[in-house]
Order: C-alpha cells, then sequence, then structure tokens
C-alpha cells in the first residue's frame, strides 16, 4: 500500500551514511533526490527534510587541520565541534541544490526539548507551517552541537517522527542503508522474510528489530521501530526505503520496495484525541451563545465570544470551553496565557494588538487545536 500518492504533507529524513562518503557530501545523488522533492512539490505536496551528517561532513573540517583525529572515536566534545562545522557545510549543500530549481531553504535546528516544551513546541511548528506557507523547503537537523547526550546513529530516526508528529503530516519516509524490514537479520538469517507492510508496533515486530522500541539505542532497525511507534500514534504513515542510487523518492512513488508502516487514524483524528483525552485542563473559558453555536458549525474560538476566564493557563494549554449553563462543550489549546485571554476576552480580534502591544492570534483557539465534546 502506497500512501505517498495521497500524502499532502510529508518528511523526508536522510540518514547520514546515504548523504556523504569518505569524502563528503554525495552532491550528484543530493541533486537527484531534490530533483524528487521539487516534482512531489510540483504534486502539490509540502515537504520537510531531515536531515543527518552534519557530524560527518565535520570530521573530515577538522581532520584536514588535525591529523590526528583520524581513525579513532570522537569524544563527546569533539562531536560537538564537528558538528558545529559540519553543519554549514552540509546547509551550504542543500542550500545550492534547491537553488538551482528556484526554490528555497530554511534551516531549523531542535533538541528534545523543542518536542517537549509545550511552548517551545508551538514555536517550532508556528515556524514551521510559515516556512511551508512562503514555499520554502525546511531541512531540520538536531542541534548536537549542544547536546547534552551523546550524539547516537540513528537518534534522527526519532526526530524524523517527531518532527512528522508536530507538524501534522501523514507519510514519512526514511531514507536508508536497508532497504526495508526483515523477520530478521537477513545479513545473517538467509530465512529472513521482508515485509512490505506492518500495521501497529507489537512485541513480535520489536523482537525483529533486534530489541525493545522504546529503549533508547544507537542505531539500526530498533530506533526505525520506535520512530515507526510516534508516527503511527500521531496519525502518520512510514516508509523504510533504501536510500542507495540516484532518485529514491522517485522509486518509491513508482511502488519501489519498502515497508509501509500503516497509521489507523489520521494526523487530524490523532491530534483531536489527544487533546480531548490526554492533555490534563489548566483552565476553562465561558462563551456566549453564539460562539457556542459558531463551534458547533466548525469555527474557531474568537475572544469576542468570551465571557469569562479561569484558571492559570499558558500559551499552548489545554483550557476547557464552557457554555453560558456552565457544561462544557468543548477542549482546546489556548493562542494565549491567562492574563493575555482575560486581556482581550469580549473584544473583536482587530484589537488585539493595541490590547497587548503585539499582533497575536485572532483566535484564543483556532478550529485545529480544538476538539467539541
Amino acid at each position: 500500500m502506497n500512501k505517498l500518492d495521497s500524502a499532502k504533507r510529508l518528511v523526508v529524513k536522510i540518514g547520514s551514511a546515504i548523504l556523504t562518503d569518505a569524502v563528503g557530501i554525495r552532491e550528484s545523488w543530493l541533486a537527484a533526490l531534490v530533483e524528487d522533492i521539487v516534482a512531489l512539490r510540483a504534486s502539490d505536496k509540502e515537504v520537510i527534510v531531515v536531515s543527518s551528517g552534519a557530524v560527518a561532513c565535520g570530521r573530515l573540517v577538522l581532520e584536514a587541520q588535525h591529523p590526528g583525529l583520524k581513525d579513532r572515536k570522537l569524544k563527546l566534545e569533539e562531536k560537538q565541534a564537528a558538528f558545529a562545522c559540519g553543519q554549514v557545510t552540509m546547509m551550504y549543500a542543500w542550500q545550492r541544490a534547491f537553488a538551482a530549481h528556484g526554490t528555497a531553504t530554511a534551516q531549523i535546528l531542535l533538541t528534545a526539548d523543542d518536542t517537549e516544551n509545550r511552548r517551545r513546541y508551538l514555536n517550532a511548528r508556528n515556524t514551521l507551517d510559515n516556512v511551508l506557507k512562503f514555499g520554502a523547503v525546511p531541512v531540520i537537523n538536531e542541534n548536537d552541537a549542544i547536546s547534552t547526550q551523546e550524539l547516537r546513529i540513528g537518534d534522527n530516526d526519532r526526530l524524523g517522527a517527531r518532527v512528522a508528529q508536530m507538524a501534522g503530516a501523514d507519510c514519512l519516509v526514511l531514507l536508508s542503508d536497508v532497504d526495508g524490514m526483515y523477520t530478521a537479520d537477513p545479513r545473517h538469517d538467509s530465512s529472513a522474510e521482508f515485509l512490505p507492510e506492518i500495521h501497529g508496533i507489537t512485541p513480535e515486530i520489536e523482537a525483529m528489530a533486534g530489541g525493545s522500541a522504546t529503549l533508547a539505542g544507537s542505531g539500526g532497525m530498533a530506533t526505525k521501530v520506535a520512530a515507526a511507534r510516534i508516527a503511527l500514534a500521531s496519525g502518520c504513515h512510514m516508509a523504510i526505503v533504501s536510500g542507495h542510487g540516484d532518485h529514491p523518492l522517485e522509486r518509491l512513488a513508482e511502488g519501489g520496495k519498502a515497508t509501509w508502516f500503516i497509521a489507523a487514524k489520521t494526523p487530524q483524528n490523532a491530534r483531536k484525541e489527544w487533546i480531548a483525552g490526554t492533555l490534563k485542563p489548566s483552565g476553562a473559558v465561558t462563551v456566549d451563545e453564539g460562539a457556542a453555536s459558531a463551534l458547533k458549525s466548525g469555527k474557531s474560538l474568537l475572544p469576542a465570544g468570551v465571557r469569562k476566564i479561569e484558571g492559570s493557563f499558558e500559551r499552548g494549554d489545554a483550557i476547557r470551553v464552557l457554555n453560558e449553563a456552565g457544561r462544557e462543550i468543548a477542549r482546546g489549546l489556548s493562542a494565549y496565557g491567562t492574563v493575555g485571554a482575560k486581556a482581550i476576552a469580549g473584544r473583536k480580534s482587530s484589537e488585539i494588538e493595541a490590547i497587548l502591544g503585539f499582533k497575536g492570534r485572532d483566535e484564543l483557539i483556532h478550529r485545529d487545536d480544538l476538539v467539541l465534546l
């Protein structure tokens, strides 16, 4: 089941072993991949890139000046320095490849906290949305220059899944040095069978990956299964496909060999379930009859319809929406903290900038962040 055709927003993750070789960036391969991405964009698909390779590029830069670094493992602080040097090289390669097609790129560096802290998560999500809105291609990497944990091969598999979750993508493609998932490691077991399609992450699937997908690994299939768990929970399909050879995305689109992890729900449904059933509300707003009616018809909650604010909450926190009888009719993520929400309650959206001193969102809760109960 090829989910690439129906995807509207997809994340493509490129492994270091695919993007680089012993002398640096594989320029001709990258040019072919960018052609694939440009073709996908021409078919009205939004594409986000998650790219490894900075440490590999930076190591070559450092070794040219410090030959003693060759043929030995880098210490954590040396890897951080290599990342800082190599990220410039890697990003320049992406920028040139897309510029050849008149397409702008945007560099975004994330940390684990950016995907877990609610405010930073929302900021990163809004940045992604706006970069895509302006027609640029986001190129994302983990900010390993300031990471306090060891850099591990395969971490960007999980980063790709977190980005897909953050962006509300409906498809994640992992370009790897393997062509999919098997019942066992085919390099050591000749009886290993290829798995073209997987529905759900079971203990059996984890065992086939060589370990529990819930444990931190050092790369390999276990981290890909961990990524699949995140993606599927977010309503995002995921494919593992070989990145070897030119035009890997074109091959995938034409039905080429890959393992597809199939999500049981859409990103929109997964997000609504998360808002309604997972997040603990930090406050509540009471709305008038007109606002309650507007919400039922699928509209956002505007400040003008808000009559009362209760509780203490920050931007991005879940809050309850009550009608004038005190019954909860909806739940959503607030675009403003308590102080801002109280200041603009009952006022028109056109007045927000004058009241708060900055141009915020027109909605107190956007319809994409709201679920009716």
